[in-house]
């Protein structure tokens, strides 16, 4: 049976009282002070919040008879108690009510543990209604929940708390309904729902609760999972058009001196590189506020395209800022640049970092502040509040997502509001990219440089490790180098794994006296793990054993080999960024990965190392193989708590999602339109949260 849309008025009152969906869940009969701060803790402080409270899962009571029902399956029995019930209690606090059920022509037993109340609630002769488990064998049913014999057919299963049960949440739930389904109104546009087949909200909105089949439920639950993909980007739309109206500055660059600069360059661009120079040079000399990603697999060359526009800025008198999570990587991008500029006397590159020696650092930021410094590339020593620019134009963000919003947003209060390029070598999804980035315009390089060969992956199980060490001194013998990462520096009794400096010195005794080992980790001081990656570089060191603080960016070309033992403690993305050390060169790379792994989940992610080189099918194995609620963890990527779409599975219904919203905002009068006009309100609400949380 349907809930009926009634509302309730209080005894003796004559006022009719203003409503709304805003009203606090107090106003709800049965809610006083200690069940409201129960439901707060979940999350439920409105009536919207409530009706929005959706169930996980719903179960079946529609009425079997037990010939028709499996062993041990899940089901409801409706007849009549042909029994009294018989109260047995044994230890402490354990019960069981036991009694006959007659189902039609069938006799059953029934049983119901730890529930002693239950004995009271029926009798001999009464017409009852019964969920549990089925014991096909004994022909008994162990009985989860009482029913009323007329119940609905399909009843929601709601998370709960030990303060708040689901039968509560339920209760209050078709309270709020009946009392306010006629403030509901609906938040997709009326040809939406009609182009997509979408029920209205109200129907929604009980199908979701109260369906009568689960055909209702289906469809409700399709309707409220477009809805929350629609009305996220609708959000996430109207932060990316208030960004362009910021007052942005039009990069009125050289495209002459642009391409004599590119004509130097000791290699052809591939056409990937040449068409992300092209978006990203027409978005800069835009005068709008410019909030581009770039991204490309390890090796796809996204430094050089960052050399690029940094030259195009020069050309029109504006400085460039290129902020790196580590001093390593700051380090060799000051090289590279520098490499890239040598033939540019009028171009000059400064690298400031933490490890800057003071004298040097003062004269830096004095030249900084003068204009005489073109491109300056750093740390978090960046966005310290003594470093002032003269013209700061465009600001380049290496592996972003190692910085923080604050931190990002710093770096660009430096200057009148930069262009931003935020660069990642670590693959997105197409899942994320419209979720976690979707505020951000994305140019993406999916084509390796020409020469590059394919890296061989091979997995090995951990009692290969001395078969692994012949093969690496074997490339060594031929003039290779090699990379061994371990996941920790030092013993752990917690983690059965291998560590660093173990393995360093197993190794150097081994390989001794023909060949070096190095050794670098995270507790270095910033100047010894640059002299170590200066040597390993120089090719005074064959081996270098490390954890992986050489994940990024750290470019040897002679490296051709990469072992990575307890390979599966990694994450996917974390392995084929690792993966991206070696294969630089031209000499055919590998990469060995050592792995016992004990699920199968975790056999599924070393066999599709061995199957691809592509970054981008791997970071979407990932998000397949862990689930969108785990991948990097929502406070890390930024990934949205949906409550009822899967933007892993739904994946098609959020790309259609985004294009309809991107296709409303860029009509100017959109919020003019009368039937839009709760859906205006509602993003208005909606952004005001989101500022005041910010």
């Amino acid at each position: 049976m349907r809930v009926s849309f009634f509302t309730k008025q209080k005894e003796g009152s004559t006022v009719t009282e203003t409503k709304s969906l805003s009203d606090s869940i107090a106003v709800l009969s049965g809610v006083g002070p200690k069940r409201e701060k129960a439901l707060n803790n979940l999350g439920i402080f409105t009536i919207y919040d409530l009706l929005e409270y959706f169930p996980f899962r719903y179960d079946d009571l529609a009425a079997k008879i037990p010939s028709q029902t499996a062993d041990g399956e899940r089901v409801t029995f409706k007849g009549v108690v042909s029994s009294d019930p018989v109260l047995v209690r044994f230890g402490f606090k354990k019960a069981r009510v036991t009694f006959n059920m007659l189902i039609e022509h069938e006799n059953i037993k029934v049983a119901f543990f730890n529930q002693p109340w239950i004995q009271t609630q029926i009798e001999q002769g009464q017409e009852v209604g019964i969920n549990g488990t089925y014991d096909a064998n004994r022909q008994s049913l162990a009985a989860v929940k009482l029913i009323k014999a007329d119940e609905d057919a399909l009843a929601g299963i709601y998370p709960a708390s030990k303060e708040v049960h689901a039968k509560t949440i339920h209760d209050l739930i078709e309270q709020a309904f009946g009392g306010y389904h006629q403030y509901i109104e609906n938040l997709l546009p009326a040809n939406l729902q009609e182009k997509y087949k979408l029920t209205d909200r109200l129907t929604m909105l009980h199908d979701m609760h109260f369906p009568e089949t689960l055909e209702d439920a289906k469809a409700a639950r399709r309707t409220a999972a477009f809805e929350e993909f629609f009305l996220f980007q609708m959000n996430l739309q109207l932060v990316k058009m208030a960004d362009t109206k910021n007052h942005g500055r039009a990069i009125e660059f050289d495209n002459h001196a642009v391409q004599a600069f590119i004509s130097t360059l000791p290699f052809e661009l591939t056409n990937a590189q040449k068409k992300v120079v092209n978006e990203i040079a027409f978005d800069i000399k835009r005068p709008i506020h410019m909030n581009r990603l770039l991204q490309g697999d390890v090796g796809s060359g996204k430094t050089v395209v960052a050399a690029i526009i940094a030259y195009a800025a020069h050309t029109a008198g504006m400085q460039t800022a290129i902020m790196a999570p580590t001093e390593i990587l700051a380090q060799q991008h000051a090289k590279g640049f520098g490499k890239f500029f040598e033939a540019f006397p009028d171009v000059r590159v400064e690298l400031i970092t933490g490890s800057t020696k003071v004298k040097a650092r003062r004269q830096i930021l004095d030249d900084l502040m003068n204009g005489e410094i073109d491109m300056i590339i750093g740390t978090h020593a960046l966005i310290q509040d003594d470093i002032e620019f003269h013209n700061l134009g465009l600001a380049v963000i290496d592996e972003q997502h190692r910085f923080g919003v604050k931190q990002r947003a710093t770096l660009r209060e430096k200057g009148m509001n930069p262009d931003i390029l935020a660069m990642t070598a670590t693959p997105i999804p197409r899942t994320l990219a419209i979720t976690a980035y979707g505020e951000m315009d994305v140019s993406i390089i999916d084509e390796l440089p020409a020469g590059r060969k394919q890296i061989q992956t091979r997995w090995l199980k951990t009692d290969a490790f001395d078969q692994a060490v012949s093969f690496m001194k074997s490339q060594i013998d031929e003039g290779a180098q090699a990379y061994v990462v371990t996941p920790l520096i030092e013993e752990s009794e917690a983690l059965d794994v291998q560590n660093a400096t173990a393995i360093y010195e197993d190794l150097a005794l081994h390989f001794q006296p023909d060949i070096k080992v190095g050794l670098l980790h995270g507790r270095m001081k910033n100047d010894e793990k640059a002299d170590v990656m200066a040597k390993f570089k120089a090719n005074e060191f064959q081996v270098l054993v490390s954890t992986t603080v050489i994940e990024v960016g750290v470019d040897v070309p002679n490296a051709t080999v990469m072992m990575i033992l307890d390979a599966d403690r990694f994450g996917l993305a974390q392995l084929h960024q690792l993966r991206g050390r070696v294969g630089r060169g031209d000499k055919q790379s590998y990469t060995l990965l050592l792995a016992d792994p004990k699920t199968q989940y975790g056999k599924d992610r070393m066999d599709i190392m061995t199957k691809t080189n592509n970054g981008f099918v791997l970071a979407q194995k990932d998000l397949e193989l862990r689930g969108q609620g785990d991948i990097l963890g929502n406070k890390q990527s930024g990934m949205p708590d949906f409550r009822v779409g899967d933007p892993v599975a739904d994946l098609k219904m959020l790309e259609i999602a985004q294009q309809e919203a991107i296709y409303i905002i860029s009509d100017p009068d959109w919020e003019s339109v009368q039937s839009n006009a709760a859906l205006v309100q509602y993003l208005s609400n909606s952004l005001a949260k989101y500022r005041n949380l910010d």
